[in-house]
């Protein structure tokens, strides 16, 4: 890949997204949310490569994953009104149907092609299969640590702001009560990631999102978190409970162990 194939892509992708904004003002409004999503997952993703010391060539493979990471986000919200894959359809393979129907990297070789589709195709994976095994790990691995990076700025505007503000599909329709499910405070408190499945409540929600330092895959992507400061202030939100102050607390010292410590398997 070359700058010019990633700049006619993001003029692609611009192009695309202009499609979507024939709706009424309340969904324009998410739809704008996840076009600024990508854009700054694209700026995290450089800062991940920068630091990473990745080679010119991946640095622009890289970008452009995150480019089409979420491209099926926009005719989901189209069709269901929603970006709860369970009550629609898996937006990461929604992905890679709009990246060959638009086909928007076909003056790619086959095989950057195949590597960009894997990527987008398993960047929303709860977790990578333990006997996963692929050519083109470390793309996947950044495109799951840069995409994350950015939800986590995502939900803290989201929670800070009034409610006739927020963007409606943001919070998945989770009733904001004061109550945590114990089995999300568990997985957290035991190290796991927080299944979308046991969440009931925002609360369970904020505590999944706050367990996904647990699968970052780069000292670079750790040291981004710890300086953004993205956990406590997602605790911030929660109860003031002592265990869940606690859970947060291992979780945090994960991410300061992890920010020195080379990765082997993202190499």
């Amino acid at each position: 890949m070359e700058a010019g194939n990633l700049a006619r892509l993001q003029e692609r992708f611009d192009s695309y997204v202009a499609r979507f904004l024939d709706m009424a003002p309340e969904d324009v409004r998410n739809i704008r949310l996840k076009e600024e999503h990508t854009r700054r997952v694209v700026a995290v993703m450089e800062e991940v490569c920068t630091g990473e010391g990745l080679p010119e060539q991946d640095r622009l493979t890289a970008l452009a994953c995150a480019l089409c990471h979420d491209l099926g986000r926009f005719p989901q919200y189209r069709r269901w009104r929603t970006f709860r894959d369970r009550d629609s359809d898996n937006h990461a393979r929604l992905s890679v149907e709009v990246i060959r129907e638009e086909r928007l990297l076909a003056e790619l070789s086959a095989g950057e092609q195949q590597l960009i589709e894997e990527a987008v195709r398993f960047h929303n994976m709860l977790a990578l299969p333990p006997q996963y095994a692929s050519p083109h790990d470390r793309f996947i691995r950044l495109i799951r640590d840069a995409d994350k990076l950015d939800i986590w700025r995502v939900f803290l505007e989201y929670y800070r702001q009034p409610a006739q503000e927020r963007a409606s599909a943001v919070g998945l329709g989770f009733p904001d009560l004061p109550e945590v499910t114990p089995a999300c405070l568990e997985a957290l408190t035991a190290g796991r990631i927080v299944r979308l499945d046991d969440a009931r409540v925002l609360n369970d929600f904020k505590l999944l999102q706050i367990s996904w330092a647990y699968d970052l895959n780069f000292a670079t992507s750790y040291r981004l978190l710890h300086r953004r400061q993205y956990l406590q202030q997602l605790a911030a939100t929660l109860p003031a409970r002592p265990e869940i102050a606690a859970a947060v607390a291992v979780a945090d010292a994960h991410v300061r162990r992890m920010m020195t410590v080379p990765h082997p398997r993202a190499c």
